[in-house]
């Protein structure tokens, strides 16, 4: 078995991931498959820490797009993306994996607050740490936040996990069966492209610190492992 090419990973896990099939919330088994996979890359040595959407439950684009004050429905998709970390939780440690769950917004009785230091410890001691509520702040992603958590954690790479698409194309792949899937780009193609990665201000964030990016597919258990160990799958957004 090859040495992992990451020691320590920001898994970026879009809402719409732990829907699996379904049109929204949480489909179990894929979160349990999802649970396995991250057990494979824990038993590496790689130290994880997990950002979670909460597509599958609430959006807050929607909710302001049908006249909701943004604000408003920004933190109601904070607060389901605590209902996601805490399946998530739920999951890892069904598989042995010590987890934390830290949110940005306080709710001692469920979780941790976030703690950079805290946060390090834990991924020091071999424990998955789970960040939600975003970054605390209405008008930011959850993108933004695993760009911003891989900064302040020090991490060497951010995996971008999808549910539906296996990488970055020149068009939606969904749409155009003719798309053109990306191996590698460079930050600023991204944003020159307008691709849709991540939104512009955490794609900015990634390449003010260096911090690569990877995009692939959960479609086919396993792939977390094959990231880290190297193997050329999906996109690989970095640097010139």
């Amino acid at each position: 078995m090859g040495k992992p090419v990451y020691k320590r990973i920001v898994l970026k896990l879009s809402g719409e991931a732990l829907a699996g099939k379904s049109n929204g919330g949480i489909d179990h088994t894929v979160v349990a498959d999802i649970a396995n996979q991250v057990k494979e890359v824990v038993e590496l040595g790689v130290e994880v820490a997990v950002v979670v959407g909460a597509g599958n439950i609430w959006r807050g684009a929607t909710g302001s797009a049908r006249g909701m004050d943004r604000a408003t429905a920004d933190y109601m998709g904070m607060l389901a993306t605590c209902i996601n970390s805490l399946a998530l939780q739920d999951a890892f440690e069904n598989v042995g994996v010590q987890t934390r769950v830290q949110t940005a917004i306080e709710m001692r009785e469920i979780a941790e607050p976030y703690i950079r230091r805290r946060a390090i410890r834990h991924l020091e001691k071999g424990r998955v740490v789970i960040f939600a509520a975003g970054t605390g702040n209405p008008y930011f992603t959850t993108d933004t936040t695993a760009s911003l958590r891989a900064a302040e954690i020090e991490a060497d790479a951010i995996l971008l996990a999808k549910g539906k698409v296996d990488g970055v194309y020149d068009s939606d792949p969904l749409l155009n069966p003719e798309a053109v899937l990306f191996t590698e780009l460079t930050y600023i193609e991204v944003l020159r492209r307008g691709l849709g990665v991540m939104d512009s201000t955490a794609t900015s964030l990634c390449m003010d610190n260096n911090i690569p990016i990877i995009v692939f597919g959960l479609m086919e258990s396993g792939n977390i492992k094959k990231v880290l160990l190297g193997d050329k799958i999906g996109t690989v957004i970095k640097g010139d």
